[in-house]
């Protein structure tokens, strides 16, 4: 397995806990939670966003609502779940303790 295919694996398996975190802050619509995450090293295909975004909310850890658009058609922003405010505290709980081990062994 090449480095690049490495550092793949680590982002994906960290970007549910960057939605929990970007939906938390304030009910999303999906082109802001782009934008935020094309702004970092976790920049995220459409394609790949929705299917994770269903997944999510069929776990129930987050919901949607519709709120009308001035700029055209009712946007889906979503907003988290109390089960989804829990995972974001476990899993938030997990990465400092995992970050203090990796900040803590070595130079």
């Amino acid at each position: 397995m090449s480095l690049d295919e490495k550092f793949t694996a680590l982002r994906k398996g960290l970007l549910e806990l960057l939605l929990l975190k970007i939906i938390a802050a304030d009910k999303v619509y999906v082109a802001d939670i782009l934008r935020q995450l094309n702004a970092t090293e976790f920049a995220t295909p459409e394609g790949t966003l929705y299917p994770l975004l269903s997944k999510m909310r069929r776990e129930g850890l987050l919901d949607y609502e519709w709120q009308e658009s001035d700029a055209g058609p009712p946007r889906k922003y979503y907003k988290l779940t109390a089960k989804g405010r829990e995972q974001l505290r476990e899993l938030s709980d997990y990465w400092n303790k995992i970050h203090g081990t990796v900040k803590g062994l070595g130079p």
